[in-house]
């Protein structure tokens, strides 16, 4: 469980596989152990570096507001301290966000990058689904919670599904390792709400996939739409009637089509 000092925090991360580096940049309330379900599949091929964002498992938990600029520079120091040049990067939502703010502040160290239903700029909606978010994590039982996040990210189609739905229960009754405080859910909510990075898009250069889902209510589709007409050259592939948690609604499938366009960039 190696911890490494970096941007002035103590950041916790853990190595998966051989290969080329994978760096993979989780979202609001996660620790990097979410990636597991991916993480399985793409050890296979790729030196994997799963760190827990700041606020969040491991490691450190600073009070106050973050920012997206802030997290990608902690992910910066890690990949310095591994002696890591250049690396492909996967981010998922709030990991999207650090994701483009690292090919932005750090153009040197990404090769390319797949951005998971992300955004470059929020409106009032989406500021207040965050804030929201603390406002239910102070009120809310830790299975309520839960719930309300599983509500969030996951498509109808998961919810009319008997098996799906069974799973969304159960995963609601288990008791997280390491719980998120809520000053650290709070920090990472004012990194979400204040990101913008839209005007800047234009200048980054390396090859982008943004991918998604169609029925995504928290990260709605025009979001990713804005930021691959911006970057040039970018591609979009969104998944019909899937929401935020199109990636675990469709593993298999996503697992493969990341690895294949991995490949070729």
């Amino acid at each position: 469980m190696p911890i490494i000092q970096s941007n002035g925090i103590n950041l916790h991360y853990t190595e998966r596989g051989s290969g080329e580096p994978l760096l993979l940049i989780m979202g609001i309330t996660a620790d990097g152990s979410v990636w597991e379900p991916h993480a399985a599949e793409w050890e296979k091929h790729y030196r994997c570096l799963l760190p827990d964002n700041r606020g969040v498992g491991k490691s450190d938990k600073p009070s106050g507001d973050y920012t997206t600029a802030e997290m990608a520079d902690d992910h910066a120091g890690l990949l310095d301290q591994l002696g890591l040049e250049k690396v492909r990067v996967v981010g998922v939502s709030m990991g999207g966000a650090i994701a483009l703010q690292l090919a932005l502040r750090h153009p040197d160290k990404v090769k390319s990058m797949v951005l998971m239903c992300p955004w470059a700029r929020c409106d009032a909606m989406a500021k207040g689904i965050f804030e929201h978010m603390v406002d239910c994590k102070a009120r809310f039982t830790p299975e309520e919670f839960s719930l309300y996040i599983q509500l969030l990210i996951f498509s109808k189609s998961s919810w009319d599904n008997e098996e799906k739905r069974a799973e969304l229960e159960e995963g609601r009754m288990q008791d997280p390792a390491f719980p998120q405080p809520l000053h650290g859910l709070a920090g990472q909510a004012a990194a979400c709400i204040h990101h913008n990075v839209y005007d800047q898009l234009g200048s980054i250069k390396v090859p982008t996939l943004v991918i998604g889902g169609e029925a995504d209510i928290f990260t709605p589709p025009w979001m990713g739409k804005e930021i691959a007409e911006a970057i040039p050259n970018a591609e979009i592939y969104l998944y019909e009637n899937l929401g935020h948690a199109f990636h675990f609604e469709t593993t298999e499938d996503f697992n493969s089509r990341v690895e294949e366009w991995l490949v070729k960039n």
